[in-house]
């Protein structure tokens, strides 16, 4: 019978780091937590990106992955 993930299961990967995900962390309160500067990053969960204007809304699930990466912009 499965059982609700304890404290220590309840990890996600952020970049190179594995990290306890409690209920209704948000990848904005995540990326604060990490001392991120969020406005020069561009951010990724399970390989789908995530615009700055999303990140507030987007809760992270204990097995998510969480990149961050330079963004790029060119002309």
């Amino acid at each position: 019978m499965p059982e609700t993930l304890s404290h220590a299961e309840a990890q996600l990967r952020f970049n190179e780091l594995t990290l306890p995900c409690p209920k209704d962390l948000t990848l904005a309160a995540l990326l604060a937590a990490q001392g991120v500067q969020a406005t020069q990053v561009a951010t990724a969960v399970n390989g789908e990106f995530i615009p700055c204007t999303q990140r507030e809304a987007t809760v992270l699930q204990p097995g998510d992955t969480v990149l961050t990466f330079q963004a790029i912009v060119g002309g």
